[in-house]
């Protein structure tokens, strides 16, 4: 038989089945040129720039709408973030730190009341943040001061609480003891002196006080006298509810009855106070008795 070539096989093989350079260069591989170096396919490049040729005009502005929508979106929130951070701030400042705590306490208005006695009252300690302190409260511990109306109580920044008083003013004493305590258009006792102040007439009564129906009785007739009978007024004597009278500065005696219509009795009163009489009873103002 023959020794050609098997059928089937490239022409290029040798006899022991390697293949030549031509069959290299038909799988694409470089060959050797004249020179010794390798022949490889040419590829041509072009730079372009990513911002501007490399993506089109359309897209460009399609993303910077895009960025400005998510920009105004996000702004509400960042704002929010902003202003809640500030609170937060301001409020931890102002309640929990002593930054703007007490430093001091100033008292207005205040006479029968010193005003170591009102800072007593009002109890706050220093370095406490003054936004925390409850002014409610603590005028109302001030206003438990017995010569003490009312108050109110502010805060003057930085570090100031101002304590403004209003006291009692008396109408009459009562002699209590070896001396008088002196009581407000409602009774309340605020105060013990030894001797009667200057233009206040004496009111007796055995319990003086705002719930003592004999006080109110009292107070009651020394409201509706004419200025004539104060001048003269010497004291308000409460024997019983329907036993009042009023002692006179000229030893005489005007015997009131109960506290009802003040204003006809004072009227009748007033009048015969000209006449000479020791005891004028007017507790019936429309039938008067004069002895």
């Amino acid at each position: 038989m023959s020794s050609g070539p098997a059928r089937g096989r490239a022409g290029g093989s040798d006899g022991g089945g390697r293949r030549g350079p031509d069959a290299a260069g038909r799988r694409g591989r470089p060959t050797p040129d004249a020179g010794g170096g390798r022949r490889g396919p040419h590829r041509r490049w072009q730079l372009v720039r990513a911002g501007s040729d490399a993506v089109p005009a359309s897209t460009r502005r399609f993303m910077a709408r895009a960025r400005q929508r998510r920009v105004r979106a996000a702004l509400p929130w960042a704002v929010a973030a902003g202003v809640l951070t500030l609170a937060a701030l301001v409020a931890w400042t102002l309640l929990g730190t002593g930054l703007f705590g007490v430093r001091e306490v100033r008292v207005v208005g205040a006479d029968l009341v010193t005003p170591v006695e009102v800072r007593d009252a009002v109890a706050v300690p220093d370095d406490t943040p003054l936004a925390r302190v409850d002014l409610t409260a603590t005028a109302a511990r001030v206003g438990a001061l017995a010569p003490v109306e009312r108050a109110t109580v502010s805060r003057d920044w930085p570090g100031t609480l101002v304590v403004r008083v209003v006291e009692r003013t008396g109408v009459a004493v009562v002699p209590q003891g070896d001396g008088f305590v002196v009581i407000d258009r409602s009774g309340v006792v605020f105060r013990s002196v030894a001797q009667p102040p200057a233009g206040l007439p004496v009111v007796r009564v055995v319990r003086p006080g705002p719930a003592d129906p004999g006080t109110r009785a009292a107070l009651a007739v020394l409201a509706v006298l004419t200025p004539e009978l104060r001048e003269r007024l010497l004291d308000v004597r409460v024997e019983g509810l329907a036993r009042i009278s009023l002692g006179l500065r000229d030893e005489r005696t005007v015997f009131w009855g109960d506290a009802t219509r003040g204003t006809e009795k004072s009227r009748v009163a007033t009048a015969l106070l000209g006449q000479p009489a020791e005891r004028v009873d007017v507790s019936a103002p429309d039938v008067v008795t004069v002895k």
